[in-house]
């Protein structure tokens, strides 16, 4: 009986706070993240009609649908019942927390706020919940050109703006798996114009108040400079940029997280060699240009597919970013390979996400990480490759145990 009262509890705030007034629902702490990581719900106008657009987040898929009222308070429920066990509901009435526990009962908090008597105005596909938002002027993202002084969003970089917040969703994500109660060091190697650093730095620090010393390294004198001159002027004393080599670097002896993105080929070998090095709770990659592969590539059952130029350039590609998360896997990470912003917008769009597992490991997965290593090797065999990144973190440590 107290199983079925809490429910329809639930349902009955649902009722209440699903409605024209809703800014978004997120749904999170997934028990089975193959089925979903991550639901997102907000409000949508179809032909002048209310609707509740669903965003699923499941591996490496964005799934989206509408649902009428009703309906979509049902799925809510189903989804707290059967996947997650935290939702959060934001809307003008103010905010509700539900927190279901492993044995199945329901905590729930609502706070409500003083109706301003405001009406808030819905677009399908233009109103979207930003981290950062339209229409609120941000410093770094004015002095880089993305918005106006206003905060209106330049029409040429919306591209770029919804990157960003593409971004800072993966940087929410790996939150937890960072450590707590210290300064986190982060290094953002090849960092170039510094967009997504300086928008790493804002929401961590300025945001979430956390602590921290971010790094940008880079090669260009010119661009160094720049960065350096506005993270001064933004007063982001906890943001430096430096010139130098990632290959080469020797600035830290630990590092929390790595971020590399667009580092040119081999570049990023050098790079997940570093954070692998330094044992780094999270790495977060968005490979470049992978042309060492593609000039080493020789299979002879795969012959007469290589001979065609872009689709031995795609493959060698995939090829390379695929054995680099095998090769984190072998090195103690849970590596996923996601989807960084729409293929129409760039086709180096894939992201690897890798978090370095904690505690001790279990003989079963020590052996599963030497299996995995030697995979790799013999994948690197079949293709006829011999990759930077294998040569650097290809011999497992763990192997000899397995």
């Amino acid at each position: 009986m107290e199983d079925n009262r809490q429910w329809i509890e639930i349902n009955e705030i649902l009722t209440e706070w699903i409605d024209e007034g809703l800014y978004q629902v997120i749904l999170s702490n997934s028990r089975d993240v193959q089925v979903a990581s991550k639901v997102k719900i907000r409000p949508v106008l179809l032909k002048g009609q209310l609707f509740f657009q669903q965003t699923i987040y499941q591996g490496t898929k964005v799934l989206h649908s509408n649902f009428e009222k009703d309906a979509m308070c049902e799925q809510i429920l189903n989804w707290l019942q059967n996947t997650f066990k935290q939702g959060e509901i934001q809307s003008d009435k103010g905010a509700v927390t539900l927190l279901i526990s492993k044995k199945g009962k329901a905590t729930t908090k609502v706070t409500k706020k003083t109706p301003t008597g405001e009406k808030r105005l819905m677009e399908h596909n233009r109103v979207k919940n930003y981290i950062l938002e339209e229409g609120t002027p941000v410093d770094f993202l004015v002095g880089l050109g993305v918005q106006t002084k206003d905060g209106k969003v330049v029409k040429a970089k919306y591209d770029k703006f919804r990157q960003i917040n593409r971004y800072l969703e993966f940087i929410e994500d790996i939150i937890p798996k960072l450590p707590a109660g210290k300064t986190l060091r982060i290094i953002d190697f090849g960092c170039g114009k510094s967009y997504l650093t300086f928008a790493m730095y804002y929401y961590l620090h300025v945001i979430k108040q956390y602590p921290v010393q971010i790094t940008g390294l880079d090669l260009k004198t010119d661009v160094i400079e720049h960065c350096n001159k506005l993270a001064k002027e933004y007063g982001y004393d906890k943001l430096t940029f430096e010139r130098g080599d990632i290959a080469s670097y020797e600035g830290a002896d630990q590092v929390d997280m790595v971020v590399t993105l667009h580092a040119c080929d081999t570049a990023t070998d050098f790079a997940i060699e570093k954070a692998v090095k330094w044992g780094a709770s999270v790495i977060l990659v968005v490979p470049c240009c992978q042309h060492e592969v593609n000039a080493q590539i020789k299979c002879q059952p795969m012959e007469e597919i290589l001979g065609y130029g872009l689709i031995k350039e795609r493959m060698s590609a995939l090829i390379t970013d695929a054995l680099r998360a095998q090769l984190l896997e072998a090195n103690g990470y849970d590596t996923q390979i996601l989807e960084f912003i729409d293929m129409e917008h760039t086709p180096k769009n894939l992201l690897i996400r890798a978090v370095k597992r904690s505690g001790m490991q279990s003989s079963a997965k020590v052996k599963q990480e030497a299996w995995r290593a030697n995979r790799v090797s013999q994948l690197c065999d079949f293709f006829g490759i011999d990759p930077t990144l294998q040569k650097l973190i290809g011999e497992n440590p763990k192997a000899d145990k397995a």
